[in-house]
């Protein structure tokens, strides 16, 4: 079974997801945070109902708050909810 997404698990995942996927956490500002001109994001925080993200947009440090389509249960379910979003965010708009 997969943890629960205490905070010790958000900052494994943060940590994770800055480290390795930074390139999906800017992605997820673009188009999930509305910040179409974000230079640089960094995920702070991530919880059942959404992720926090800092984000570098016209040389200011913007906060956004993403939230999730449903509640998630466990971390098996965020990296899963991750992946889904990164996948919608990059297909085409038909």
């Amino acid at each position: 079974m997969a943890d629960p997404i205490t905070p010790e698990i958000s900052d494994r995942i943060c940590k994770h997801m800055n480290d390795d996927h930074a390139s999906a956490v800017l992605t997820y500002a673009h188009v999930y945070g509305k910040t179409p001109t974000a230079a640089a994001a960094a995920m702070s925080a991530i919880d059942p109902l959404g992720m926090d993200l800092t984000a570098q947009v016209d040389g200011e440090t913007v906060s956004l708050r993403i939230p999730f389509d449903r509640e998630l249960t466990d971390s098996e379910d965020a990296h899963q909810v991750l992946i889904a979003m990164i996948r919608q965010a990059k297909t085409p708009s038909a």
